[in-house]
């Protein structure tokens, strides 16, 4: 008996590991994501024809806002350098999306039990959302760059230029780009 309750507890504690939550051994190379996590680039390509967004933007949106960890939140703010204030926004998940938007999307889609914390559900409200900026801002679904820069002040701060500015968000931006090329580049490559 004894034996049997130590192997139930070590099965317990095994599938409650979080594995889901975890990046991706390699973010620099797209094959040997999407060979890692199949579910993942599953979804993107779901995305991708549902949406229109290329698989590339999207891993390269997830690298930056989360690094494709599903449990990812924005850090803490602190006063004084001490005393906990809370959190920097509300942004949580794959996507990082924050609950407003979130919510935007489940009502827009009638997804009301979508989970940021879902890699499927996040992957399809970075379509819905990137879809939404290419239909109000004539950004291409193809650039990473501009399309990063909406995806991170808002339609709106992206349209009133709340962007050019932030010369740290600008560089993000262009690492972004970047980024996006390295996996498509990658991605012609990979033997399926």
């Amino acid at each position: 008996m004894n034996k049997f309750l130590k192997l139930a507890i070590l099965l317990m504690v095994a599938s409650c590991g979080g594995g889901g939550s975890q990046a991706p051994r390699n973010l620099d190379n797209a094959c040997l994501l999407a060979r890692e996590k199949p579910q993942y680039f599953a979804a993107m390509k779901r995305t991708e024809a549902r949406w229109g967004v290329p698989v590339h933007v999207q891993m390269a949106t997830f690298h930056q806002e989360s690094k494709f960890i599903g449990n990812a939140k924005t850090p803490h703010r602190y006063a004084l350098g001490i005393i906990p204030l809370g959190r920097q926004s509300s942004a949580l998940g794959y996507s990082q999306a924050i609950d407003s938007t979130w919510k935007d999307y489940q009502q827009a889609t009638g997804k009301r039990s979508a989970r940021r914390t879902k890699f499927q559900d996040a992957a399809d409200f970075m379509g819905w959302y990137m879809d939404g900026t290419t239909r109000s801002l004539g950004i291409s679904k193809q650039d990473a760059r501009n399309q990063y820069l909406a995806y991170h002040e808002g339609r709106s701060g992206f349209a009133n230029g709340s962007h050019n500015s932030k010369g740290w968000l600008l560089s993000t931006a262009t690492r972004v780009q970047q980024r996006a090329n390295m996996y498509q580049t990658q991605l012609a490559g990979c033997r399926r």
